[in-house]
Formats: structure tokens, C-alpha cells, sequence
């Protein structure tokens, strides 16, 4: 076999080695950068049968040309290098690129000094589990493994490692009662329509300013997202076709409302055309005439970029709605309509979404208008609403039959 073997740092004299020196086969390979013979050590092993059988894989794999010379670089200077790499693509949001950069923060605990080519799957997988033991959430985990994943495989990609530690990892997870399964079927919160009708009622005797009753008409009857909404431009709006066009959404995870940034879509459905109502539209039509006011008041240093439901004060005049004031004065009206406080500009979604499934309006069609592909609360909700009329169907067959047996 070529190349040769060697227990490193043995001292003893004898033939018999009882120091437990470690194994190690030496063998050469051609530089593919130079097309110099350069030499390669591997060991710690602790027979010499071992190192033999790593000395067969790597002359087979030398002969069929499948042999790859793993790189010595770290976790963190790989998930460094990857993190440019995954920006640069173009695919992926800001926002995403936070969160990825969040989740390799939880691998570094484990990984972050350690070469990639030494990384275990075994080391791998109790990197998981530890997570889980020091009592992170399943969903962080499920987000740290997903970030794994996409590094180790690029690695490979890239022949600085030969196998995917990841590969066979499990997210470990927690037995649950038969109480938080229950649990878990209940349907997210969102307001009856006597309860949305009696919501938006008591809007104009207790708005904040006269941005309050639009923003809260126009999320309630067209089930836009709180971030499409603080993204929408006058030119997004079609008086004449009565349609809202959904191109963005808007991101500023500091709340700084001079620091926002307009990000494309969620999703590639997300990007839609909304039709609206006349109620709708009135009320935008209202709030676009005496935003006009205050342009022409603050015209000096107001932020003139279009923004429909923009900021009125003289300091951030023009500049968009940001989601947390939307949060926070929606449970301030909640309080005074004495509804569940803890509802959001999000269940003003669902409510759309239990409304249209009421007025008989099919699954499809409402998935299309919220921009969804596919999403298990909507058809959850969709089902619990539209479940007492498939009853009266199945009633309603069995009555015809009857009437011809």
C-alpha cells in the first residue's frame, strides 16, 4: 500500500508500544494549484488497522479521483465567509439576513473555534440537543438546525468538507400533554363581524389623529399585513379601478421612524392586487386631502415620498407609519371598545379571513387576496367557519333522497 505508517511520539524501546502512542498513515497527493507532490498526514488512531482501513478509503478515492483535501478553516471563519455569500445572492431580505446572522450567534456556542472538516455528526447532533436541554424553544432550535444546514452544505459544495455533519440531524423535541395538544387546535383570536363593526365605530370619537380610523378600516377590509400597509404609496392606490397594488413591505426593527427601508414582498404571492370598496376608498380619499395640509405646512422638511398613512407631526412629517404605534394604538381603541386587548393589527387579518369564509367566498379566492400560497391558520379557519354549511349540505342531500325513496 503507498505511503507509510508511524505511531507518533512512541517512546517506548520495546516492539510492544505501551505508552498508547496514536496511529498515523502519511501518503502524498498532487497540489491542484501547483501540480507539486505534497505530503498529507492523518491519525489518532488507535490500532494500526485502523489507520490501514483510512489508508485503503484514501488510495481508493486517489485512484477514482473523488478525493477531496479538506480545508483547515473554522466554523466562524466559514459561517463568516458564507454569510457574504448568502447576502451577495440577492435572494434574501435584511431581515432574514438579522435572523441568519442570530442563529449562527446559537451554533458559535459549539462550534465556534472548532476546523469544519472535525466537526461530528454526533458532535453536531448534541449541539441540538444541548440547545433543547438549556431549554431554548423548539421553533429557535428548528432555526438554528435550518442555519446549520445551509452552511455545511455549501461547505461541501465548496470540497472544504467531504460529508454534511447535519445530514442526519433531528431537532429534538418535547413530548407534549394531551392538554397543550388541545390546546394547540384552538383557533387564533379575531373579532366577530358585530364585534368589527362595533370596533371601527368607536374610532372617530377616540382616534389619536385622523390617520387611526382609515389605517384600521383599511387592514380589517382587505386582510393586508400591518408591514404592507405602513409600505403604501399614494401610487399604489387606483381610485378609478378601485384596486390596491401590494409591491412592498416595510422593516424597521429598531422603531426608528427616520431608519425605515422598504423590502420586497414576503413572498413571491405576496405581490398582488387588492380590490377595495368605495367605504375604503372614501376614507383614503379623506385622509390623501388633508395630508395635502400638512405637505404644504411642513413642506420644507417634510419626507415627500408618497407615503399614504405618513407620520403628521412637524419633526417626522411624511415619513411612514411604523407597525408598533399601529400596535399600540389599536389596543388602546380595543380597551375603550371593551374587546380582548391582547387581539393585533394581525387579527384584523384573521377577521378578514372568517368573514370572506362566512360570506361564501372559496378558499382559493381568499388565499389569493391575502397573498398566500399556502398557510395552515387561514384553512384552519376557514374550515371551523365554513363547517356548520357543509352540514346543512350534507342535511340538505339526505332530505332530497328521503323525499324520492
Amino acid at each position: 500500500m503507498k505511503g507509510s505508517f508511524r505511531r507518533r511520539g512512541c517512546k517506548c524501546k520495546k516492539k510492544r508500544c505501551t505508552c498508547g502512542a496514536k496511529w498515523y498513515y502519511r501518503y502524498d497527493i498532487v497540489d491542484p494549484t501547483t501540480g507539486k507532490r505534497k505530503q498529507k498526514e492523518v491519525g489518532g488512531f488507535r490500532t494500526k488497522a485502523e489507520a490501514e482501513e483510512e489508508a485503503k478509503r484514501i488510495q481508493y478515492e486517489l485512484l477514482q479521483g473523488t478525493y477531496i483535501e479538506e480545508k483547515e478553516i473554522t466554523f466562524e471563519e466559514f459561517a463568516k465567509e458564507w454569510l457574504i455569500w448568502y447576502e451577495n445572492t440577492g435572494k434574501v431580505k435584511v431581515s432574514t439576513i438579522r435572523v441568519r446572522k442570530h442563529e449562527i450567534s446559537r451554533l458559535m456556542d459549539y462550534f465556534q473555534y472548532l476546523k469544519m472538516k472535525d466537526i461530528t455528526r454526533k458532535q453536531y447532533q448534541e449541539a441540538l440537543n444541548d440547545l433543547k436541554a438549556r431549554g431554548y424553544a423548539e421553533n429557535t432550535i428548528d432555526g438554528a438546525h435550518r442555519t446549520g444546514r445551509m452552511i455545511f452544505k455549501r461547505a461541501v459544495e465548496l470540497e472544504v468538507i467531504k460529508t454534511d455533519p447535519t445530514e442526519y440531524a433531528i431537532v429534538p423535541k418535547v413530548q407534549k400533554t394531551v392538554e397543550e395538544l388541545e390546546r394547540e387546535k384552538e383557533l387564533p383570536k379575531y373579532l366577530e363581524k358585530e364585534e368589527l363593526a362595533h370596533f371601527l365605530s368607536i374610532i372617530p370619537d377616540h382616534q389619536m389623529d385622523i390617520r387611526d380610523y382609515p389605517i384600521f378600516l383599511t387592514l380589517a377590509y382587505t386582510g393586508m399585513r400591518a408591514g404592507e400597509l405602513c409600505a403604501l404609496k399614494w401610487s399604489d392606490i387606483d381610485f378609478e379601478e378601485q384596486t390596491i397594488s401590494i409591491t412592498k413591505t416595510y422593516y424597521n426593527p429598531r422603531n426608528a421612524i427616520k431608519e425605515y427601508e422598504l423590502l420586497t414582498p414576503k413572498t413571491k404571492k405576496s405581490k398582488r392586487v387588492i380590490d377595495v370598496t368605495k367605504d375604503v376608498l372614501i376614507e383614503l380619499d379623506k385622509l390623501r386631502k388633508a395630508q395635502k395640509e400638512v405637505r404644504m405646512k411642513y413642506r420644507k422638511t417634510y419626507h415627500n415620498e408618497g407615503f399614504v398613512f405618513a407620520q403628521l407631526d412637524e419633526v417626522n412629517a411624511g415619513y411612514p407609519a411604523y407597525v408598533k404605534l399601529i400596535e399600540i394604538r389599536m389596543k388602546r381603541l380595543l380597551k375603550i371598545a371593551d374587546l380582548n386587548p391582547s387581539l393585533t393589527p394581525h387579527s384584523l387579518r384573521h377577521t378578514h379571513t372568517s368573514l370572506l369564509a362566512e360570506a361564501g367566498v372559496s378558499l382559493e379566492q381568499i388565499m389569493d387576496r391575502l397573498g398566500h400560497t399556502d398557510d395552515d391558520t387561514t384553512k384552519n379557519i376557514y374550515l371551523h367557519i365554513t363547517k356548520p354549511k357543509k352540514k346543512e349540505a350534507s342535511h340538505k342531500f339526505s332530505e332530497l333522497m328521503r323525499s324520492l325513496l
